[in-house]
């Protein structure tokens, strides 16, 4: 298992090195720059600015000073926001938008998961159907549809719940954790159901119901553990997709989080605030599509006997 883990975290570097090049250039190339909305300034001004955040250097001299902050885990200091590194900014918004996350993740587990669960017992039946295609549903609409529509519905004409806002009232969350959330619970809903079929027909699942036990109890102790693990394998990318993808909800919602510093910071080509946000998140990527590996690996006896082998 440590093998196993050792080597994707190899893997690992070339591909966020990949990123944070990519990035770095594509921001770099974009018209116009950090000082580009500023009122004219004296060229002396504008040089010394420059040299400042070392934009008077080469690119490529640029490009390997900022791996050198990298190394020593600094994102550089804002270019929008004097005084403060793009460290404070990401800590300053990185807890809303991972608290959001993770009641998104919720939303997206309960409801997907007994959605699917549900579909699976009674396969092509209206038992089946309904579900499924509220999951499909849940898939095809983007959050910037869903969220407005929510609004709409349940805090401008049924007035139940607030509208925008995230402070100590539930009902702040409520909205955007659904917004966020309905897409992967659509995703989990169809995942469970495939796995639940798959796990539901095999051979100890017949013993368990040849030796007279409950149905509820065929399910819940011995149908779930197997026909979950695809879900489980989900979840890693499923909660660094949703830190990732909740910049359009929280501003929707107007939400605090880091999504905020990312959209301004798009607006105002802010070149340290676009690359340490885009590295963080690409890393957390990295790091939760292999924590689900390993605990994907937990679960199925034979995935943990294939890692084992590495």
């Amino acid at each position: 298992m440590w093998r196993f883990i050792g080597i994707r975290l190899l893997q690992a570097i070339p591909v966020i090195l990949a990123v944070i090049t990519v990035t770095f250039f594509l921001v770099r190339v974009a018209p116009g720059g950090p000082f580009s909305a500023e009122k004219a300034v004296l060229p002396e001004v504008k040089a010394a600015l420059e040299a400042q955040y070392r934009l008077d250097l080469p690119l490529f001299q640029q490009y390997t000073a900022y791996l050198g902050d990298l190394a020593q885990g600094e994102f550089g200091p804002s270019f929008k926001y004097p005084g403060r590194s793009v460290n404070e900014l990401i800590g300053a918004g990185l807890p809303v938008t991972a608290e959001l996350g993770f009641y998104a993740l919720l939303v997206a587990v309960i409801i997907g998961g007994l959605a699917g669960v549900i579909a699976a017992l009674k396969p092509n039946t209206r038992q089946d159907y309904i579900p499924m295609t509220v999951a499909m549903i849940g898939i095809c609409m983007p959050s910037f549809l869903l969220g407005p529509l929510l609004v709409l519905i349940f805090g401008i004409y049924l007035d139940w719940l607030p509208v925008s806002g995230w402070g100590d009232i539930p009902g702040d969350k409520i909205l955007p954790a659904i917004t966020l959330g309905s897409a992967y619970a659509a995703y989990i809903a169809r995942l469970s159901r495939a796995g639940m079929l798959e796990v539901m027909s095999q051979d100890y699942i017949r013993t368990a119901r040849a030796k007279g036990l409950p149905e509820w109890q065929v399910v819940v102790k011995h149908g779930l553990r197997g026909g979950l693990i695809p879900v489980v394998t989900f979840l890693g990318p499923a909660f660094a997709g949703l830190l990732a993808g909740s910049f359009v909800v929280e501003t929707i919602f107007q939400i605090p989080g880091l999504g905020r510093f990312y959209v301004q910071a798009a607006f105002n080509r802010d070149y340290t605030m676009i690359l340490g946000t885009t590295v963080f998140l690409s890393t957390l990527i990295v790091l939760f599509n292999l924590l689900s590996d390993i605990l994907a690996a937990w679960m199925n006896p034979r995935l943990r006997a294939q890692f084992g082998e590495q």
